[in-house]
């Protein structure tokens, strides 16, 4: 056998070969244009020894430019204690996937079900599943969820505040689900309470998702959105940053029916754009129709305490029609992740990275108005992410910032740019982003007045 991790033998594949009445492997391709065919040879580099492939990676590692993150818009550069790591790094959780075997997997179970019990906490809802790919995908299982519970109901109503991934993830669901969206627009920066209503007296919406800190990191509120929604007989969702829920009020007190969003704030890096992780949590009354998988704790045959697969509403469990979700996983690891990071914190942790980041946001924001080439927008309630109207042109204010080392004022359309602080961000980094506007500023004048002398 040439390759000693191919499981089949010559003999194997000469059996297989004369099955389906072919004489050797290339009839397989016999469909193939010939030209289509590449009969090269791959340009494979030669094997290096240890010391060599590390000064390799070290090499293609200096090629990454180190920028302080001032942007947020769904992913926020959260500080992660290096226990998190060390503890997720061990052989026996960085190789654990599915639980099948219960009898096997007490460990994996006991901390999926510690991380369903934490946000179910975080937000305030009776239950959660053992998690989701990332945010937008929760946002459109929720959706999806929202109509098989109210049946009959094939429209959705999402709020134009939610951020643009959410939206576009949520369209795609529904469109190849027959389900029709509905958007909302926005009024002053956050939801117009009186358009869903409006939608609402049509009767046959069966969901409305809207954010609980919206794209433009206004905190929004809920006042008034439970009662309207569920006098329609629809489901209210509100898609959540479980980060900030240790200091704003949860969906649960809401009054909402689902809560979904994205775990990635709860200590996992950036990580150039993954993996995360997406949480999806319900009221009791909606558990049966909640995707993905629940872990339940009881007490085995000697009446010891255990951890079980309680509900498993996935394909490979039940018959695909009647399937809650075809594509949901349970990710473990990041499950984990989030498990370890908010253990250490606890509450007064949680506390202070919000109490950090909001000084640091209120902060920057104030410094950015001070300089008289921004304007408020909104003038609403933020954690650590505002918008302002630049008076700068916005790729060039970015192009300044990315000079000296800042990735910042994200556009949101029009002279809107966005800005982001966590806790990560120094006093010194954030005066280096005033710094570098003013500078910007300068450069353009200049620019300008060159123009004109010429």
């Amino acid at each position: 056998m040439g390759f000693a991790y191919f499981p089949h033998t010559d003999e194997d594949i000469r059996t297989m070969l004369g099955r389906i009445g072919l004489e050797s492997m290339d009839g397989l391709y016999s469909d193939v244009p010939e030209d289509m065919i590449f009969k090269g040879d791959f340009e494979i580099p030669d094997a290096m020894s240890e010391m060599e492939i590390r000064r390799r990676f070290s090499e293609l590692a200096a090629k990454n430019v180190g920028l302080s993150v001032f942007c947020g818009a769904g992913a926020y550069d959260h500080y992660s204690p290096s226990v998190v790591q060390a503890i997720v790094s061990r052989p026996e959780f960085l190789t654990s996937y599915t639980p099948y075997q219960a009898e096997v997997s007490q460990g994996t179970l006991r901390y999926i079900f510690e991380f369903q019990s934490m946000m179910a906490g975080l937000t305030g809802m009776d239950c959660s599943n053992a998690s989701m790919y990332d945010g937008p995908t929760s946002a459109a299982e929720s959706v999806m969820m929202s109509v098989n519970c109210t049946r009959k109901k094939s429209r959705v109503l999402l709020s134009g505040t939610l951020l643009p991934q959410v939206i576009e993830v949520v369209k795609t669901y529904c469109k190849f689900h027959g389900i029709t969206v509905t958007e909302i627009p926005y009024k002053d920066g956050c939801t117009d309470l009186e358009a869903v209503r409006t939608e609402l007296q049509a009767g046959d919406v069966a969901g409305v998702l809207v954010p609980g800190i919206n794209r433009f990191g206004i905190i929004e509120d809920l006042t008034g959105y439970a009662d309207a929604v569920h006098a329609a007989k629809a489901l209210l969702i509100v898609y959540s940053d479980p980060s900030a829920l240790a200091v704003i009020r949860t969906p649960g007190e809401w009054g909402a029916d689902i809560a979904c969003g994205d775990a990635q704030t709860l200590g996992i890096p950036l990580n150039f754009g993954g993996p995360y992780l997406g949480f999806l949590c319900c009221r009791q009354e909606f558990v049966r129709k909640l995707p993905g998988r629940i872990v339940g704790e009881t007490v085995d045959a000697d009446g010891k305490r255990c951890y079980v697969l309680t509900l498993q509403a996935r394909e490979q469990h039940i018959r695909r029609e009647k399937a809650t979700s075809n594509i949901c996983s349970n990710q473990s690891l990041m499950a984990l992740y989030v498990t370890v990071y908010l253990s250490l914190m606890g509450p007064q942790g949680m506390k202070k990275v919000n109490d950090l980041s909001y000084g640091g946001a209120h902060y920057l924001h104030a410094e950015l108005l001070k300089t008289g080439l921004f304007r408020e927008a909104f003038g609403k309630p933020f954690l650590k992410e505002f918008v302002l109207h630049s008076k700068l042109p916005v790729e060039r204010l970015q192009k300044a910032l990315l000079d000296v080392g800042i990735f910042g004022a994200l556009s949101c359309g029009g002279d809107l740019v966005s800005f982001c602080v966590t806790e990560n961000r120094t006093k010194e980094e954030i005066d280096r982003v005033v710094s570098a506007v003013i500078r910007c500023h300068i450069d353009r004048c200049r620019d300008i007045v060159n123009a004109n002398l010429k």
